[in-house]
This record gives structure tokens, C-alpha cells and sequence, in this order.
């Protein structure tokens, strides 16, 4: 079920703040202590490995980003698992990659103290870690947004910082450092890469929070794209540079490989600035590790998988419970154990949840459900699912048994919280029970109704023709009494009419199938053929109370959105219907509905190609929307003509019809083609009524005495439209 705005997160994270905090999860530990490490497991080749772990990373990104478009919810790889295969899934990644979030930003914290200890070398590293716990708790307590801004802050300075830090190493490399580069042995390399996999884990930290972010269908992509981008080419020149600049002596298990090439290369300073950078790194790690971590909780509130007062959110909407919770386990972990041996486990886990991401997309699209609508489709699909679910296995192997075992360990955890706990709070089923439905198996028909209220909160995309439909669509405005059955026939009867085949339309099919090679020929003979939609009224008619009769007619709030899609139509079409006395919709088994609760003044019959499920479901969503508005029934009722009517869905100001006549202003146009006109920048003619027939406008169209003409642009426009030709703005 969605949830109502109240419980919903703002939206308050903008691009910049989108790749910031990618960004600032990604560039830490990974970058300022490993690299020591790596450099022991692996010699010079540890640069390679750095690319090599980067790999198994691109189809979870890819798969990450596509279920997160669809599905734009706080709990990232939960909600994510939890919707494709269901809560005990759901409970063993939501659970597994909390802890796994809370161990990396617990390591981080530990890496702060470390760089901290190379000035103030008496200083206890653990209570420097747990005070700058709480202060992180503190911002995040104030909002995605200002912990968004914070996080860009933080990710300037630690960029301009590595930019200096890598510009000027790159001048001092010694080629003899790279001497014997595979010493080591491959094996040393792939081992590594699994070591060094945690450096880039963090990308995908931004799917947790795509709850808030502001238009996440564009946000959001090019947000982690720009992110994985900047990490990469700072990890593969930074690392470079540690071993082209520092002897193998030296680098080789340093904690601080970075000051101490900074050193090297400029002197104290150096190692001043970088010290800085590598606190700012650590500090964006734990910001956005809270930030994200607590997302996972409130998530699992909502659907009862853990108690529910961890969704309760604060006057600044925030999940206060859940990020006190989040902050107190770190807490915990810095002061009792000893995170930075336990983190590398993490990696493990993060691995197989990777795996799932990528399988979540195969079961996503294979469960055919028309409301997930991805507003980006990964590429390659299935193959670079394929390589994502078999990858990560492998580098878990390469670690070693106790990764295995630490991952076996969540799994079992998750399993028996869900069957001790949940299993009795939840009724829901995930979309690979649409996929068995294929095969005769169980379905969850709530997680389609749940898509679709997200699809509601996602709004139009750019390439959504809302605006165009609305502006040309018919009107029929009814002042008596008439039975929703009546209203259908007369519905049927105009749209049978828009839809009949013309000779204009029939000379195109043909010419189109002669030149696609589609008309036979043979012995001097053509055959060219069509096959022709039957869209009667009769039959419009009887889609659309078979719609209602089967429940899958939207009334809500005085309003009804009968809806199609039909095979072999070009475009979306659209009548409104205004009944004042009101009309009573058939219920789900065909009978009437309660008449005083139910009585129905406003009817949406949308009609949309067969091709595009999810533009249809955008645009039943928005019209949704709209209707849901307080003020909308008591404005649709007031509107004095079509016009006012269409300005209820659209806003003042943003279209205008035009009836051409001879001896006003308008006759100007009449015998001109559209390309002839003169009309404001940024307006287009959407559609003309002829004769009671619709005609798409083209630029060689000529127009003719007594067309309508529909016009869409901006208000400026549109209002100089309106002050030219206001005596032609008449009705149908």
C-alpha cells in the first residue's frame, strides 16, 4: 500500500546532492587506508586490482538504478528485494545490509582517529570516533537536506584537494616501483580485488535515500554515473601514484599511504592538506552512512517487518527513532569491537546483496507488471544481470571461508527474525509470484496497486504528451440525469468516429507497406493488403464496462478514469465528461455502488496505443493526482465552458482553442498551411476538428473555415493569443 504524504520523506536532494553523496561514500577508507594493504597483498599489480573490483560493481549499479527509478523508496536494496521476491528476502538484505552500512561508517571513524593521531599522537582514537558519531547523528537529524549540503561541502574540498594531490604526482612517478608488476601471481590480484571491493560499495549507498530525491528518474542516474566515473579515475591515478611515488618498503601495510606520498612529494604541508582530505573523506562517509543506513529501518517499519516505531518521523521528517537506533549500534561497535577488521566481512555480504539487485531486475521485468516503469532500463538485459549474479560469488570465494561464513551468518539472522518476528505481521508476496502466475502459481495484487501510487508521486516524464492531450481532447458536458451506461455509448460513439480510417490514413498504410517490402508481387500482379482495426462503438463500448464491471475502473473523490489500450492506434486519445447531477459507476460484480457515497461527477476515458503501458499509466496517475486536489471537484463543477474544464487539468493559461471564421480576426488563417502561420515561439498547434473529425496537424496542413484549432505553450504565449483572439475562443 502507499504511503499516505505524511509518512512520506521531502524531497529536498537535488542533483549536485545526489553526486555528492555517491561521491563521498565512495572516496574514503578505499582510498586512504587500504591502499597499504593492498599494496602487501598484491606489489604494484594492487593498481590493477583497484580496476578489477570495479568490474562486479557495474551491473549492480545499472540494476540499482533501474529499480530505483521505478521504484523511488527509502530502504534501497530492501525495499528493492523485498518487492521482487518477497519479505523473507526483503528481511535477510535489509538487515544484512544495515549492519554492513553501520560497520563501514563505524571503520571509517576509525580511519578519522588514525589521520587525527598523525598530528596528535596522544589523543585516544575511540572517543574521537564516538563523538564524531553523535555530531553526524546530529546533522542528519536535521534533514536530507541540510546533510545533502554538508555532503557537498565536504566532497568540494576533498576533490580540490585529491585534484592537487594527483596533478603533481603524476610528474614524480619512478618506473622502477612498477618493476616485477605480476609478481605476485594473479591469484594475489583477484584476492585483492575482493579486498578492495568495499572502496566502491558506498555508489550505490544513494539508493536508500532516492525517496527524497527530487526528480529521480534524471537525478538519479546521472548522479551515481558522474560518481562511479570520478571514483574510478581517482582511484586508478591515486594508486597509482602511492606506488609510483612511495619505495614498496614503505607503502606496504602503511595506514596512511596517502600522507605519506603528500609528504613525500610536497613536504608537511602536504601531509597537512591530505590529512584534511582524508578527514573530509571519512566525515562524508559517516554523514551519508547514517543518512542511508537509517533508511533501512524506516522502511521495515512501514512494512511490519520490525516494530513500528521506527518509522515514526520528527517535525523535520526525519526517522528519529531510526537514526538514534543507527547511531547507538556504531556507537557500540567503535567502543567494544574492533570494526576495522570486522568491515572487510561486510564487503562479502554487500557482494551476494549485489547478486540479488541484478536478479531483483530479472524478476522484475519478467513478472510483466505494467506499472513498473523504470524511467532507466539497464542495458544489456539479461546478460549483464547474468554477469552481476554469477561475478560476485566468485571474488567471495577468492576471499577466503571466513567472508563466506560471516555472509552465511546474515543469512541465517535474517531468516530466523523474519519467521520468529514478521512472518505473521505481513500478508505480502513479491513480484516473482507474478512471474509463477504465469505457470499457474500465487500473486500479489497489492504490489501492482503499490507501483501504481508510486508511479502518482513520480509524475510525468519530458516525453509525457499530457499537456497535448488534455488540450485537444473532447468534452461532453451533460446537465440531466444519465446512467453510467449511457454515458459509455456516448463516449463509444465520438471515439468510434476519432478513430475511423480515412483515405488520407489508408493511402499511407499502403504506401508504407509497399515500400517495407510487405506487398507481394508476382507475374505483372500486386497484392497490397491491410489488416484493419475494428473500433466500433459497440465495441469501444463494451471495453469500458467490462473495465468497470472487473474493477479496473479508478473512482475516487466524485471521479472516474475508464481506461484502454488498443493495438493499431498512433496516439493517446482522451474525452472528458462532466455530469452535474452525477452518475453512479458499476462496482466490481456489476451492480450499483452506493449512490450517496459514489455518485461520480467527473469521468477520464483514456484511450492509449498498446505499445506504451507505462505512458498510459503515467498519464492515469497524473490525471489521479489531480483529482485527489481538494479544490478540484468544487473548480470542475464551477467551470463555465470546455475551456475552464481543461484548465482544471492543466492550469490557466497553458493552452487555447481557436475557431477560424470569416470577418474576425481569425479568418486570417483560413487557406493557409500551418508552416504559413504566425504564432507566438514556443506554441504548437496540437489538433484541428473538422467536421466533428479529429486531424493531426502537419505543416503542409491547410486549414479551413469553421476549424478548431487546439494551441498549447507557455502562458506568455498563450495570453497573447488570447488578447488577439479572444471573440474566436468559442466552444464546440
Amino acid at each position: 500500500m502507499a504511503e499516505s504524504p505524511k509518512q512520506l520523506l521531502k524531497k529536498e536532494l537535488n542533483l549536485l546532492k545526489v553526486y555528492a553523496i555517491a561521491t563521498g561514500t565512495t572516496l574514503s577508507a578505499g582510498f586512504f587506508l587500504l591502499p597499504g594493504l593492498a599494496f602487501t597483498e598484491a606489489g604494484p599489480a594492487m593498481v590493477l586490482s583497484y580496476m578489477i573490483a570495479a568490474i562486479p560493481l557495474i551491473p549492480a549499479m545499472f540494476s540499482m538504478v533501474e529499480l530505483a527509478t521505478a521504484m523511488p523508496r527509502a530502504g534501497g536494496a530492501y525495499y528493492f528485494l523485498d518487492r521482487s521476491m518477497g519479505p523473507l528476502v526483503g528481511t535477510i538484505g535489509g538487515l544484512g545490509t544495515w549492519l554492513a552500512l553501520i560497520l563501514k561508517a563505524s571503520f571509517a571513524l576509525i580511519g578519522m582517529g588514525a589521520y587525527v593521531t598523525l598530528f596528535w599522537p596522544n589523543l585516544p582514537i575511540i572517543p574521537i570516533a564516538a563523538g564524531f558519531a553523535v555530531i553526524f547523528g546530529l546533522v542528519n537529524l536535521f534533514g536530507a537536506k541540510k546533510s545533502g549540503s554538508f555532503q557537498v561541502v565536504m566532497v568540494i574540498i576533498l576533490l580540490s584537494i585529491l585534484s592537487g594531490f594527483i596533478g603533481h604526482g603524476m610528474f614524480e612517478l619512478n618506473p622502477q616501483h612498477f618493476a616485477g608488476f605480476f609478481d605476485k601471481g594473479t591469484s594475489s590480484i583477484f584476492s585483492t580485488a575482493g579486498l578492495v571491493y568495499i572502496s566502491y560499495v558506498g555508489i550505490t549507498k544513494i539508493a536508500s535515500v532516492a525517496e527524497e530525491i527530487k526528480n529521480p528518474v534524471r537525478n538519479l542516474p546521472l548522479g551515481v554515473f558522474l560518481a562511479i566515473g570520478t571514483s574510478i579515475v581517482v582511484y586508478g591515478l591515486g594508486t597509482t601514484i602511492m606506488v609510483g611515488v612511495v619505495s614498496p618498503e614503505k607503502l606496504a601495510g602503511d595506514l596512511t599511504p596517502v600522507a605519506t606520498t603528500a609528504e613525500i612529494l610536497v613536504g608537511p604541508w602536504g601531509k597537512i592538506l591530505v590529512t584534511i582530505a582524508a578527514i573530509v573523506a571519512f566525515s562524508s562517509v559517516v554523514n551519508a552512512g547514517i543518512l542511508s543506513a537509517s533508511r533501512y529501518p524506516l522502511a521495515m517499519s512501514r512494512d511490519h517487518l520490525i516494530p513500528s516505531v521506527l518509522k515514526t518521523l520528527s517535525k523535520r521528517d526525519t526517522p528519529k527513532y531510526s537514526i538514534f537506533l543507527t547511531v547507538g549500534i556504531i556507537l557500540i561497535l567503535v567502543t567494544v569491537f574492533d570494526p576495522t577488521k570486522i568491515a572487510k566481512l561486510a564487503s562479502a555480504f554487500q557482494l551476494m546483496m549485489f547478486a540479488l539487485i541484478c536478479l531483483a531486475v530479472i524478476v522484475m521485468r519478467e513478472s510483466k507488471i505494467e506499472s513498473y516503469d523504470p524511467g532507466y532500463c539497464s542495458p544489456f538485459y539479461p546478460w549483464m544481470q547474468i554477469f552481476g549474479i554469477l561475478s560476485p560469488f566468485w571474488l567471495i570465494i577468492e576471499m577466503g571461508w571466513l567472508p563466506t561464513l560471516f555472509t552465511a551468518s546474515l543469512i541465517c539472522i535474517g531468516t530466523g527474525w523474519y519467521f520468529y518476528y514478521a512472518q505473521e505481521k505481513v500478508v505480502r508476496t513479491g513480484a516473482i509470484y507474478h512471474l509463477f502466475a504465469r505457470l499457474g502459481q500465487q500473486r500479489f495484487e497489492g504490489l501492482d496497486t503499490e507501483l501504481r501510487g508510486i508511479l502518482k508521486e513520480k509524475g510525468l516524464r519530458d516525453e509525457d504528451p499530457f499537456e497535448e492531450l488534455i488540450a485537444r481532447a473532447s468534452v461532453i458536458d451533460l446537465h440531466s440525469d444519465h446512467s453510467f451506461e449511457r454515458i459509455v455509448q456516448k463516449v463509444g460513439l465520438l471515439l468510434s468516429k476519432q478513430f475511423a480510417i480515412n483515405a488520407d490514413t489508408l493511402q499511407r498504410q499502403f504506401m508504407k507497406e509497399s515500400q517495407t517490402g510487405a506487398t507481394p508481387v508476382s507475374r505483372g500482379a500486386a497484392l497490397p493488403h491491410l489488416r484493419l482495426p475494428e473500433f466500433s462503438a459497440e465495441m469501444l463500448e463494451s471495453e469500458f464496462l467490462k473495465g468497470s464491471r472487473t474493477g479496473a475502473t479508478p473512482v475516487s473523490h466524485g471521479a472516474a478514469l475508464p481506461h484502454l489500450r488498443l493495438s493499431e492506434i498512433r496516439q493517446a486519445e482522451l474525452v472528458l465528461v462532466r455530469c452535474i447531477p452525477g452518475s453512479y459507476v458499476l462496482d466490481g460484480e456489476g451492480l450499483y455502488e452506493n449512490p450517496e457515497k459514489k455518485r461520480t461527477h467527473a469521468f477520464f476515458f483514456l484511450v492509449s496505443p498498446n505499445e506504451n503501458p507505462g505512458q498510459h499509466l503515467r498519464i492515469l496517475a497524473q490525471i489521479a493526482g489531480i483529482v485527489d486536489e481538494e479544490q478540484f471537484m468544487e473548480e470542475w463543477l464551477s467551470a463555465r465552458d470546455e475551456q475552464e474544464l481543461k484548465e482544471t487539468l492543466l492550469g490557466d493559461g497553458h493552452f487555447i482553442s481557436l475557431r477560424l471564421r470569416a470577418a474576425t480576426p481569425t479568418s486570417a488563417f483560413i487557406g493557409h498551411e500551418i508552416r504559413e502561420l504566425q504564432i507566438p515561439e514556443g506554441s504548437l498547434i496540437t489538433s484541428i476538428r473538422r467536421r466533428g473529425k479529429l486531424i493531426i496537424p502537419r505543416g503542409n496542413t491547410m486549414l479551413k473555415e469553421n476549424d478548431r484549432l487546439t494551441i498549447i505553450g507557455d502562458a506568455k504565449g498563450i495570453q497573447h493569443l488570447y488578447q488577439q483572439y479572444e471573440h474566436d475562443t468559442s466552444e464546440l
